[in-house]
């Protein structure tokens, strides 16, 4: 029989070999966690922006604003990453105070109305409802790919139902948190300059 001193002379390696050690999982569950965009994604993104906007309009011309406000919450929560933070959101046409829509509510104002700082859009409208807009273009510049983020520049090539043509430019920065489905955490919009 062994004294409880006499167990600091043998060596431990000689102690642990005689140990059996059995993992409670044979077959553990691996979940990988690949949140990495691809320019497919990216891609469809856009894509998806494009339906959005046209869908906001196509609600504003069956059923008013109140139709169209409806539809633009919706692509706001599917699109843009306001359930996760402040956006970093500047529309094409917003002056002042309102130059910047960190918020939904800006977002929304933008889109659908009411902003009375922007003179082209009329009572209950905004970019996505000012002009009946039936056809929708990504025209990517650049694309850069980081990881979990994605960077576009370019235009978005808009053609109203009078055959009228606008083109924003566009820069955004999607992101694919870990949660889900890509969301847009930097929308920038400017017209062409004019010299």
């Amino acid at each position: 029989m062994l004294k409880v001193g006499s167990l600091l002379s043998v060596p431990v390696f000689l102690l642990l070999s005689s140990i059996s050690i059995t993992p409670a999982l044979a077959d553990p569950s691996v979940d990988v966690f690949d949140n990495t965009i691809s320019l497919k994604e990216v891609q469809e993104a856009q894509r998806g922006w494009c339906k959005g906007l046209l869908a906001i309009n196509d609600a504003y011309q069956k059923g008013g604003f109140k139709a169209a406000k409806a539809k633009a919450e919706a692509v706001i929560d599917a699109a843009y990453a306001y359930e996760f933070g402040p956006v970093a959101f500047k529309p094409t046409y917003a002056i002042g105070e309102n130059t910047f829509r960190e918020d939904r509510a800006g977002a929304l104002a933008y889109f659908v109305g009411p902003d009375p700082t922007v003179k082209q859009f009329g009572k209950d409208q905004g970019f996505a409802t000012y002009r009946n807009w039936k056809k929708c273009e990504i025209v990517d510049d650049v694309v850069q790919l980081f990881g979990d983020t994605a960077n576009t520049m370019g235009f978005v090539k808009l053609t109203d139902s009078k055959g009228g043509v606008a083109r924003p430019e566009k820069t955004w920065t999607f992101w694919k948190p870990k949660a889900g489905s890509i969301r847009i955490v930097l929308h920038h919009s400017s017209a062409p300059f004019d010299s």
